[in-house]
């Protein structure tokens, strides 16, 4: 089981969250991005651009922030952050 955190925060404040599972035998990478665009879905956003920072975040912590650079529309919050709590 594949489980990926979503939350938005404004001013250190959780807004809203959700949970993604996934039971597919796809690879990580394949869910992570999967399980993002039913974050943006849910949430009515754009896709954030995962810049290096996010890259480097996601590999170290499991965990990565998407602030205001990161996306092309404007946002109503702080940052979007996703984390893996669960995976096979």
């Amino acid at each position: 089981m594949f489980r990926l955190w979503a939350r938005t925060f404004q001013n250190n404040h959780m807004l809203r969250d959700t949970c993604i599972a996934d039971d597919s035998c796809d690879t990580r990478t394949h869910k992570v991005f999967r399980a993002l665009d039913e974050v943006c879905l849910q949430f009515d956003l754009s896709k954030p651009i995962w810049l290096d920072k996010n890259i480097v975040e996601f590999k170290r912590h499991r965990k990565a922030r998407f602030t205001r650079d990161n996306f092309i529309d404007q946002i109503d919050f702080d940052y979007l952050e996703i984390q893996i709590i669960e995976e096979d």
